[in-house]
């Protein structure tokens, strides 16, 4: 069978996606900090009739976060799709306009979003490389591709891991080896912000499975 790992997997959009592959015959890795969260949603998932574990692991911790791929590949024989989507929590963080911005209030952002995806991505790029074939899929903000003035420092981490992927993107061509980057720029869920547009997780976790599949779009932006 072949298999996903869904690196910051949770309740909203690492379910759905987990769901939209796991429909279509994936088995299913989640890694994510929380252990009693993650066996909840693989129960949710067994309940489905979807096979998936739990891998702990913070995206963090480089070491641990390959480790966790790493006995992810062995316990399903591989990863041939790896979904890379840590949440980011807004509310326990300071957001800072760009000019007030000191290159303290960017670091944690940078560790978070584009460190992990480069330490994630390193765990399981070679053994694409040798078959020829793999997927490569990685979650942001649209404030990537149109920054938030008042998101300075986190804009700034997202624009950064945009720029890698769609250079990953262009490096991987020819290879097999599908990568893209998804922007999305609503609230997922509800409890957003007044005036901030909203959408369920489950409308917007089909342009994963596009990318697996149709394989030659570098980016999908998910607006309103």
């Amino acid at each position: 069978m072949p298999s996903i790992a869904i690196v910051g997997a949770g309740p909203g959009m690492g379910l759905a996606i987990a769901r939209t592959f796991g429909s279509r015959g994936f088995d299913v890795a989640l890694i994510a900090r929380n252990r009693g969260k993650l066996d909840d949603l693989v129960g949710r998932l067994d309940a489905e009739g979807i096979t998936a574990a739990a891998f702990p692991a913070d995206v963090l911790d480089h070491d641990a976060l390959c480790q966790a791929l790493k006995d992810a590949a062995i316990r399903f024989g591989g990863i041939d799709v790896l979904e890379y989507s840590p949440a980011v929590s807004i509310g326990s963080t300071t957001p800072t306009a760009p000019s007030e911005t000191d290159p303290s209030d960017v670091q944690w952002a940078m560790d978070l979003l584009l460190y992990g995806a480069i330490a994630a991505t390193r765990a399981v790029l070679p053994v694409m490389r040798e078959a020829g074939a793999g997927t490569l899929l990685y979650t942001n903000g649209a404030g990537s591709v149109d920054p938030n003035p008042m998101l300075g420092n986190l804009n700034a981490a997202q624009a950064a891991l945009r720029n890698w992927v769609l250079g990953l993107h262009k490096e991987l061509a020819d290879t097999g080896i599908q990568a893209a980057h998804v922007a999305i720029g609503v609230w997922i869920g509800a409890g957003g912000p007044p005036g901030v547009p909203t959408a369920s997780a489950e409308t917007v976790a089909p342009l994963y499975w596009d990318l697996h599949t149709q394989r030659g779009d570098a980016e999908r932006v998910f607006t309103a």
